[in-house]
């Protein structure tokens, strides 16, 4: 039987941190309180998935030109509503909205902050009962008054001030990092509260995973499909051939390899030289988690927490993990880069 003096709750935990950001007074705090109900209210939603109509598509796009599924507009809602009334974010940039959605009443347009979001990541894989996520970055606001602007979330990786994923799966777990460590707190689903039972989650110094969708090797750059061949090779020194382990979830993969250790890869191919993963709401959030536990995050050539956003919806490609891998994937990049 678990004892509540061994419990500390996603709440108690950042207001004992809050020394690591007193810029915050305590806006941070509520702020991620609010990302934690809006995630506990899809994470219900998700749980019923097969018992109610949330199934299916709604019959529309997205501006990434994608269908979009009832649970995308669901948790895309229910995170704007929940961000708008905490009022401590002036604006987000979502990956289902086209353009920047400015909050100008005469409280959150107060709001110190500017979010961006991906409210479900993985939603192709709903109907499988594969893990789904929501990944989030978290950044100071640049513009002083009125509602946020684009030019407040076209801001480099190295500005974030948090950034985090919520992973929705056997167990409900929301990881975070304010650039102090990163945390991970699994949802209790008796009392509707996140507790910590990841503190200080670090990248194994052994690893001998790779996730790529090989289904697209005959379209990668020869310095990935080198770095393949690399990963299949027989070294028992070095723990090679490792294990290919690949979910088509970003959450889903990035968390099963920072848990037992393993690089990610979505590199850019002949038809998407820029890669398919946003920037700001997908890349920049996981390799600020990445670095944080001591790994690292490229786009095969540079840090990607370096790259200066031009748009919103901007892509690129993504090598993240234990640093060592990282790097030999960059090594064969450099040599091998052409397609």
């Amino acid at each position: 039987m678990r004892s509540r003096k061994n419990i500390k709750t996603l709440t108690e935990f950042i207001i004992e941190r809050q020394s690591e950001y007193p810029h915050a007074k305590g806006a941070l705090t509520r702020l991620l309180n609010d990302i934690a109900t809006a995630a506990k209210i899809v994470n219900r939603e998700i749980n019923s998935a097969g018992l109610v109509d949330i199934f299916g598509y709604v019959g529309k796009e997205n501006v990434q030109g994608e269908a979009q599924k009832k649970l995308d507009v669901y948790a895309n809602e229910q995170f704007i509503a929940a961000l708008q009334a905490g009022a401590e974010c002036c604006a987000i940039a979502s990956e289902e909205n086209e353009k920047v959605i400015s909050f100008k009443n005469e409280f959150s347009e107060l709001g110190k902050y500017v979010i961006a979001i991906d409210p479900l990541d993985g939603s192709s894989n709903i109907e499988a009962n594969v893990s789904i996520g929501t990944i989030f970055s978290i950044y100071r606001r640049k513009s002083e008054i009125g509602g946020g602007t684009l030019d407040d979330l076209l801001q480099p990786g190295v500005n974030l001030v948090a950034a985090g994923y919520v992973i929705y799966g056997s167990s409900t777990m929301l990881v975070f990092t304010t650039g102090k460590g990163v945390n991970g707190f699994t949802l209790d689903p008796t009392v509707g509260i996140f507790c910590l039972s990841h503190p200080d989650m670090k990248y194994p110094e052994v690893s001998n995973i790779y996730s790529i969708n090989e289904g697209n090797y005959i379209y990668f750059p020869e310095g990935v499909k080198k770095y393949i061949k690399f990963c299949q090779e027989d070294d028992p020194e070095t723990l090679r051939p490792y294990t290919s382990r690949y979910i088509g979830s970003l959450v889903a993969d990035f968390h099963r390899n920072l848990i037992k250790g393993g690089i990610f890869i979505y590199p850019g191919t002949k038809q998407h030289p820029t890669g398919k993963l946003r920037l700001l709401y997908e890349c920049n959030p996981v390799a600020f988690i990445a670095e944080q536990a001591g790994g690292k995050a490229t786009d095969g050539f540079n840090r990607i927490m370096s790259i200066q956003p031009e748009s919103l919806h901007q892509r690129a490609p993504l090598f993240v993990g234990p640093k060592k891998m990282v790097e030999k994937a960059e090594e064969l990049m450099r040599d091998f880069s052409a397609f």
